[in-house]
């Protein structure tokens, strides 16, 4: 039970820095407004850091489906824990959703088009297209799940793996995060897109779930494929 308290908690924390560091880019009225992609990134990359250190000593931070899946997948976590980390993982993404709208209260009467308002809470692609969508998440969370395994292989000094992980969501994000917004996390983006779904935004639009389904089977299939890659040299 407390393993499945902390994924949903650092989960939250992550959702609540992440997806703030993306209303503070995108909504009207913020100091922050128009800071631009690379206060995204690095925003990211801090939630991760920080989430990781509020609670990876506790459930070992997997703070994402697909990591979970992956790690089950690769014989290294029990599958019998699998749900309950989805679950705890998916309902964190949700409340820290909720809670950037609450914080963020005022600006979104500010904020005029709708999706931007969407863009707060999930990804969209930079131009759609299916297969390329898909390709995209595949191939970032490969090298998400892949280069967490490979860094799990090095000794680093106690306490700088947060660090470093942190570092590798920033290098995600600059490289490959452009075209479709790098989820590379099902939680990240699904339960965050149902809490836009529920919620009462003011001059919402819809919450585009024909796109929906690419940030939850791509990175699936990228944790599995960065599995089989890792396996292939260990």
């Amino acid at each position: 039970m407390d393993s499945y308290l902390a994924e949903f908690l650092g989960t939250m924390i992550l959702i609540l820095l992440g997806d703030g560091v993306v209303a503070g880019v995108l909504l009207k009225g913020n100091k922050s407004e128009n800071a631009g992609w690379l206060a995204i990134v690095v925003g990211w990359g801090l939630a991760v850091t920080i989430a990781i250190y509020a609670v990876g000593k506790i459930s070992g931070a997997h703070l994402n489906p697909a990591v979970t899946i992956a790690l089950a997948f690769k014989g290294d976590f029990a599958w019998d824990l699998v749900p309950g980390y989805v679950f705890a993982q998916l309902g964190g993404a949700f409340v820290g959703a909720i809670l950037v709208w609450v914080h963020f209260l005022p600006h979104w009467k500010r904020t005029d088009d709708q999706g931007t308002k969407l863009a707060v809470f999930c990804t969209a692609p930079a131009i759609r297209n299916t297969i390329s969508n898909l390709v995209s998440e595949v191939v970032a969370t490969a090298v998400l799940v892949g280069g967490l395994l490979f860094l799990g292989a090095n000794e680093f000094t106690d306490g700088l793996n947060p660090i470093v992980v942190g570092l590798l969501i920033i290098s995600i994000g600059l490289s490959l995060g452009g075209t479709t917004g790098f989820a590379i996390n099902p939680a990240r983006d699904l339960g965050p897109r149902l809490a836009h779904a529920i919620l009462p935004i003011h001059g919402k639009g819809g919450s585009d779930w024909s796109y929906s389904w690419i940030p939850v089977v791509g990175p699936i299939l990228g944790g599995l494929l960065g599995v089989w890659v890792y396996g292939l040299l260990h």
